[in-house]
C-alpha cells in the first residue's frame, strides 16, 4: 500500500495482522486494488453545509502559520477549559501530513504522557495507522481542545468556540484526510452525535473527513472495532 510497507518489519507488520484480525476482516472485500496512498483530491473550498461559528476571543486572535498556532495554543486564556490548574496538550506531527487525527479532549493518561493520545489507546491507534498504510509519522495528532481541566465539561459555548479553533487548526495544518474520534469533535465541527455522523464523507476546510470512536471506546467495546474499520477504509475511499 505504499513505499512505507516496503520498510515494514516482521514485528509491525504483525501489530497490523492482529488489529485487522480483531476488526473482523478475514477475507478481501473488493476485487481492484486500490490506490490509497496516491495523490489526494484538491481540496473544495465549499463547507459540507455545517454552519461555522465566528471564533471571539476578546482581544486575541488567530495566527495565521501552524508554528505561531502552536504557540498560541500552549499560552493563550482564551481556549476552552483554560484554567490555572489545567494541562495543556499540543499536538504532534508536521503539517501538510497524510492524516490528522482530531481526538475528543485529553484525559489525564494523555496529559501525563503529553500526547494527544496515550497509553494502549495511542498503541491501538498507531495499528489502526498501520492497517490502511501510514506509520504514526505520517499522521498529525491533536485534541479537540489541548486543555485537560480535571472535573470540568465542554458548555454548548465551550463547542461553538473549540470549533472556530478547530477549523482553523485543519486549514493551517493541511491534511489530506481528516478522521474525527470520538463523540465531541462530531459535535462541535458537525453538529452531530457521532452515531449520526458515521458511515458518511464530510468536508471540512475542504478535507475529506470521516467520523470513528475513539480508541480509547474500542478498548472498552472490542466489538466495535469491525465498525471502525469500515470508517478507515471509507476516509481512505478514493475521491470521485
Amino acid at each position: 500500500m505504499g513505499g512505507e510497507h516496503d520498510r515494514m518489519t516482521a514485528a509491525e507488520a504483525a501489530s497490523v495482522i492482529g488489529w485487522w484480525i480483531e476488526a473482523g476482516v478475514d477475507v478481501a472485500i473488493q476485487e481492484k486494488p486500490r490506490a490509497w496512498l496516491g495523490e489526494a483530491a484538491p481540496h473544495s473550498p465549499v463547507p459540507d453545509g455545517t454552519a461555522q461559528t465566528p471564533f471571539a476571543a476578546g482581544p486575541d486572535e488567530l495566527p495565521t502559520n501552524l508554528e505561531a498556532f502552536h504557540g498560541w495554543l500552549g499560552e493563550s486564556p482564551a481556549l476552552p477549559l483554560a484554567q490555572p490548574n489545567g494541562r495543556r496538550v499540543l499536538p504532534k506531527g508536521a503539517e501538510a501530513a497524510e492524516i490528522m487525527l482530531l481526538a475528543d479532549i485529553p484525559t489525564a493518561e494523555d496529559a501525563a504522557e503529553n500526547q494527544p493520545i496515550g497509553g494502549q489507546a495511542w498503541e491501538l491507534t498507531e495499528r489502526m495507522l498501520a492497517a490502511i498504510g501510514f506509520s504514526a509519522e505520517q499522521a498529525y495528532v491533536a485534541t479537540l481542545t489541548c486543555v485537560h481541566n480535571p472535573g470540568s465539561r465542554l458548555t454548548d459555548k465551550d463547542l461553538e468556540a473549540c470549533a472556530a479553533i478547530a477549523r482553523r487548526h485543519i486549514a493551517l495544518a493541511k491534511p489530506k484526510r481528516l478522521l474525527l474520534l470520538g463523540d465531541t469533535p462530531n459535535r462541535a465541527l458537525l453538529g452531530k452525535s457521532l452515531t449520526t455522523a458515521r458511515g458518511h464523507v464530510h468536508k471540512i476546510e475542504g478535507v475529506r473527513t470521516v467520523a470513528t470512536f475513539h480508541p480509547r471506546q474500542l478498548l472498552q467495546r472490542a466489538s466495535d472495532k469491525a465498525l471502525a474499520w469500515r470508517d478507515l477504509l471509507l476516509l481512505m475511499e478514493e475521491e470521485v
